[in-house]
């Protein structure tokens, strides 16, 4: 597994594609839909869903954006916290099939002035299909650990 990029490790305007897809099926997003208690049938009654102008299920969007920044976190996130997301945007349907896929732009790095051991990096993801059909964007601001300050992972040094 990678150790993840610190806070150095990233520079404004450097674009970064996310090398795993995942696609969706018809259990993830029926299972994420009844886990978060969404009630709205286009996402799990294929009879409702059909009716609509999409004709079949659409994928729950929460779900796509859980995706997408999954996609992008062993490249972007391992080694950080989440501070928020902004502009999220959904410009095309997501079906139970389709192939999502990330790239990440950073848009700006600065220190952190509470946290002298990390740095704010805001970046910006784009999640789109197979087709190469745009699907979600967003912008999202990580504090990152600076190098030599993230917590240490287990190996079989550590765990003699």
């Amino acid at each position: 597994m990678s150790a993840g990029r610190c806070f150095e490790d990233f520079d404004v305007g450097m674009v970064i594609k996310h090398p795993l897809g995942r696609t969706i099926t018809a259990t993830d997003n029926s299972w994420f839909t009844l886990l978060t208690n969404n009630t709205n049938p286009i996402h799990f009654d294929r009879y409702y869903a059909a009716q609509t102008e999409f004709g079949q299920p659409l994928v729950n969007s929460t779900f796509t954006l859980a995706l997408v920044v999954g996609l992008t976190v062993a490249d972007i996130s391992q080694n950080a916290v989440n501070l928020g997301w902004e502009d999220v945007r959904i410009p095309a349907p997501v079906f139970e099939g389709d192939t999502i896929y990330a790239q990440t732009e950073v848009m700006s790095t600065r220190a952190s002035g509470s946290r002298p051991t990390m740095g704010i990096v805001e970046i910006k993801t784009t999640g789109y299909k197979q087709d190469g059909t745009v699907v979600m964007t967003f912008r999202r601001t990580i504090l990152v650990y600076k190098r030599g300050h993230a917590p240490l992972r287990p190996t079989p040094e550590i765990r003699k």
